[in-house]
């Protein structure tokens, strides 16, 4: 089969298409044919070498997939050579493996695919909407009537943590940085939305509050964004750091006197029993056409390269995909 390998760590011209074996599962393993591999943030910064998780080398990347089942091992029950299916971080915390056209995983870590879904969408399930579900309501603690400000909402979580918290009865405001970015929040059902390139775009926010500010905030860009969330949020608010760059020099005297709360989040600090009811609902939604995944681009499996570029630049509009 073909795959993305990368033989050492640095910049996106380490990662090379090369013909491999195929993957032969064992017993309790299942082996998928992958129709979409998602392209995540953090598999740039793995690759890089400069992320707390750092594999073997060589490595293929990529931890999320939409497909379909190719083989089955031993004592496997409950898949079926066939069975359109999805793999994930969330299920498995493996971040590696999905760039290629067939993955292997336990069938533990394996999924069915919602009826209506496609395998791209189903490629947002495995960090997006975990990511996005975690950081709104078991980090962030997001209520009913409550406005949430996602610094950065038109990317893949940031499109998933509208829909979620639309869903669950919250205010939303969004910013974005271009046109194209603009006219998706507002179609997934934003409230507000701010244009983060303009100057004053957060009074935009305060005023949308009445003066008081978010009680929540998402925030995609700590290193650049967070001294500012720290001014605009609203008295005993909340501050979910979700992607950070960098350093930043704040002031935490701010934070003391508005007794605020900056909490961090970590998809695999989520234990098992912690990612099952929050997967359940995530599901649930996508089944019942509550939630509804948006794919900014599929590029193919040998453009891996261009695709660590593509999701680090701003105006991506959803999930990219690798299409083997």
């Amino acid at each position: 089969m073909k795959a993305i390998r990368a033989h050492s760590f640095g910049g996106p011209e380490v990662l090379q298409i090369e013909e491999v074996d195929d993957p032969v599962p064992g017993p309790d393993e299942v082996v998928i044919d992958v129709r979409a591999a998602a392209v995540n943030p953090a598999d740039t910064y793995m690759r890089s070498g400069t992320y707390a998780i750092e594999p073997d080398l060589p490595y293929t990347p990529g931890g999320d997939a939409g497909g379909v089942v190719s083989a089955v091992g031993d004592n496997v029950k409950g898949f079926a050579v066939g069975d359109d299916v999805f793999v994930g971080t969330a299920l498995s915390f493996d971040l590696t493996g999905c760039y290629a056209e067939k993955v292997k995983r336990k069938a533990s870590e394996v999924l069915p695919l919602p009826a209506g879904v496609s395998h791209a969408q189903a490629a947002t399930f495995g960090v997006s909407y975990p990511t996005a579900h975690y950081a709104l309501f078991e980090r962030g603690g997001g209520k009913p009537s409550e406005t949430v400000f996602i610094h950065g909402a038109s990317g893949s979580v940031g499109t998933a943590a509208i829909q979620l918290a639309k869903r669950a009865g919250l205010n939303v405001i969004g910013s974005g940085g271009t046109q194209k970015g603009l006219d998706l929040i507002r179609a997934q059902g934003a409230d507000h939305v701010v244009d983060h390139t303009q100057e004053g775009y957060l009074d935009e926010v305060t005023q949308a509050t009445g003066g008081k500010g978010p009680e929540l905030i998402l925030e995609m860009l700590a290193n650049v964004n967070l001294a500012a969330d720290l001014d605009l949020v609203a008295k005993y608010g909340r501050i979910v750091v979700i992607g950070n760059r960098g350093e930043i020099t704040i002031s935490p005297r701010v934070a003391m006197m508005k007794e605020l709360d900056i909490r961090g989040i970590a998809l695999w600090n989520v234990t098992a029993e912690q990612m099952a009811p929050i997967m359940q609902d995530i599901l649930a939604g996508a089944a019942n056409g509550t939630l509804r995944p948006v794919i900014g681009r599929e590029m193919p499996l040998a453009e891996a390269a261009a695709s660590h570029v593509a999701v680090l630049e701003s105006g991506i509009g959803g999930k990219i995909v690798l299409v083997p």
